[in-house]
């Protein structure tokens, strides 16, 4: 067993060995229904009932319980079974008996004499094997994450072989409880949500608007540099139009439903891709002419259940750093890796040197249903991205059965700075879709082909990118980045008139500003300013303002006192920071 393998299996284990532990602790009072290792851990999902209620509070005893079961080193084993002889150890449960209609051939595994479920592994031998545990938090979870089904408490946890590890663990866990981007979203004033508006709609305060500008600002001009023409569409389509991309009913239940509008049915958009196509099959195209790249920053519509909802993670509105190339097959290779490259000079600006590309593929059995039905073209595309990879020395991982529906694709994990690991961008083969519009171009003999489609979103969308970028910087943005770059912080009001004319002069030179005005003490003002991640206190004192080269003392965010210096060399060092969207301060 693998070292990652036998970490999954020990967590596994140890939920059972949680389960097992509350059955002795809270006999009768709850039903048992699933609960698998995760990436980082594992939870268990149960349905309290007699009134039974849990929190937290209750965790050192069930620990206390789970510790005294590893201690006892019961055996874990497997056993095959006949579904007549589980339907009558879980008769009175209908979580297990639900899961026993979807299994082929279950099976049951049993810690010791006492405890048994159905479960399909892997786990340790004996529950000694377990090394450091620890339970972390309690929530509540629909049942198979269908708000329609019954809401079941969760209990989440996590295990490693060594309590070092744990330990590290828990640490970043504390730090990334401090870098949550929903935390530092509201106290930096970037978005928030109103019941009125709706789950999933964030509300842009200016700080955030800001921040989205110059995300496209950035995106715009690297696209501008790559040959992107910029187009826009429409947020409501007619259903057909869908229809004819395949999205419905693929897509459907990630839609919001329709709306009838003059006796037919329209839908609010949750792609862009079906009125890119539209536009590049508005005119006749030469093989001159490829290839075409359309960009759009066009605002889409999906519907997440409410209970996988998150903060700016998972949302119903959504800002897309989208765009379409229409290529011929020749220039394949070149436009799909200047994507990739593309991905690889966002992450030089935003600091993010650890990532994975990951090629999901289709799967046989999931032709004309998942997929679509083309094994040969599913084949060759895929070997075409492993080509343009390889070629490029670009290493990948291969994930099966996660493609688009209409080609494979390209998928970007990245970590933040304390390990968090995040789904940012993709970039697809769409080999079917332009066939269903009709789609082509002129060949050099004067015939007609149908081009390859490339779909990519480097940016993802500017809600998960901020959060990420909350979470990765823990607030404290480039400067470039930065919704203020630079608060004015007079020390008495007789320095007011100063202030103005600084702030004047920043302006006239594109760095964002705030004067604090506030009848406060300026100790008080820098506590406020670093507390917001304001790169940059310009402190205005009587002496300052009696300048003749207009004299500030620049203090920074992070508490460096870079003294006193003419305006004139803070704007020219600032400036330089924000041309060259450099991840440090000036020092």
């Amino acid at each position: 067993m693998s070292e990652n393998n036998q970490l999954s299996a020990m967590r596994h284990s140890c939920e059972h060995i949680l389960m097992q532990a509350m059955q002795r602790l809270y006999p009768n009072k709850f039903l048992m229904a699933m609960g698998p290792s995760t990436d980082d851990g594992f939870y268990f999902d149960f349905e309290p009932i007699n009134d039974f209620k849990i929190s937290d509070e209750y965790f050192t005893e069930i620990e206390a319980e789970m510790k005294k079961i590893i201690k006892e080193n019961l055996s874990i084993s497997k056993h095959e079974s006949t579904p007549d002889e589980i339907k009558k150890i879980f008769k009175d449960n209908p979580y297990k008996l639900e899961w026993l209609e979807k299994i082929d051939k279950p099976t049951i595994y049993k810690t010791g004499e006492e405890f048994v479920d159905l479960c399909s592994g892997p786990h340790l031998e004996s529950t000694g094997k377990i090394g450091a545990f620890k339970l972390l938090s309690i929530a509540g979870a629909y049942w198979h994450g269908d708000e329609n089904n019954k809401m079941l408490t969760r209990i989440y946890g996590t295990a490693f072989n060594t309590q070092k590890e744990l330990d590290e663990y828990l640490q970043n866990l504390e730090e990334a409880k401090k870098r949550d981007h929903r935390k530092l979203g509201k106290e930096l004033e970037i978005y928030f949500y109103d019941d009125e508006v709706g789950q999933g709609l964030p509300l842009w305060l200016p700080n955030g608007g800001i921040i989205i500008e110059e995300l496209e600002k950035l995106a715009k001009e690297m696209e501008l540099k790559a040959g992107y023409k910029r187009v826009k569409s429409p947020h409501i389509t007619k259903e057909s139009l869908f229809l004819k991309s395949g999205h419905l009913p693929y897509y459907a239940e990630s839609m919001f439903p329709p709306m009838e509008i003059d006796g037919e049915k329209y839908y609010l958009k949750p792609m862009n891709c079906p009125f890119h196509h539209k536009i590049f099959g508005n005119k006749i195209r030469s093989y001159k002419d490829m290839p075409i790249r359309l960009a759009e920053y066009g605002t889409c519509y999906r519907y997440e259940k409410s209970g996988e909802l998150f903060g700016l993670m998972r949302v119903r509105s959504m800002q897309m750093n989208d765009a379409h190339i229409y290529c011929r097959e020749d220039q394949f290779e070149e436009e799909f890796m200047a994507v990739i490259n593309l991905y690889l000079e966002y992450f030089k600006i935003f600091n993010i040197d650890k990532y994975i590309m990951r090629l999901s593929t289709h799967s046989k059995e999931g032709l004309g249903k998942k997929y679509v039905d083309n094994e040969s073209l599913w084949l060759k595309t895929e070997d075409m991205i492993r080509t343009a990879m390889k070629n490029k020395k670009i290493e990948y991982t291969e994930v099966a059965d996660e493609a688009a529906f209409y080609g494979p694709k390209i998928d970007v994990q990245v970590w933040s700075t304390i390990g968090r690991e995040f789904s940012l961008a993709t970039n697809q083969v769409d080999f079917s879709v332009p066939q269903k519009f009709g789609l082509k171009y002129t060949t050099a003999d004067s015939k007609f082909e149908t081009p390859l489609c490339l779909h990519r979103a480097p940016l993802g969308t500017h809600e998960r990118m901020v959060g990420f970028l909350l979470e990765h910087f823990a607030g404290n943005f480039p400067v470039w980045l930065s919704p203020i770059q630079a608060v004015i912080i007079p020390i008495t009001d007789k320095q007011q008139e100063y202030a103005l004319k600084l702030g004047n002069i920043l302006e006239e030179n594109g760095i964002r500003y705030e004067i604090d005005d506030k009848a406060e003490t300026m100790q008080n003002k820098i506590r406020n300013a670093t507390t917001q991640k304001i790169p940059y206190m310009l402190i205005a004192g009587g002496r300052e303002a009696e300048s003749k080269d207009m004299q500030i003392s620049v203090r920074q965010r992070d508490g460096v006192d870079l003294k006193t210096m003419p305006l004139q060399d803070f704007i020219k060092a600032i400036s330089t920071q924000i041309s060259t969207k450099s991840l440090n301060l000036i020092k």
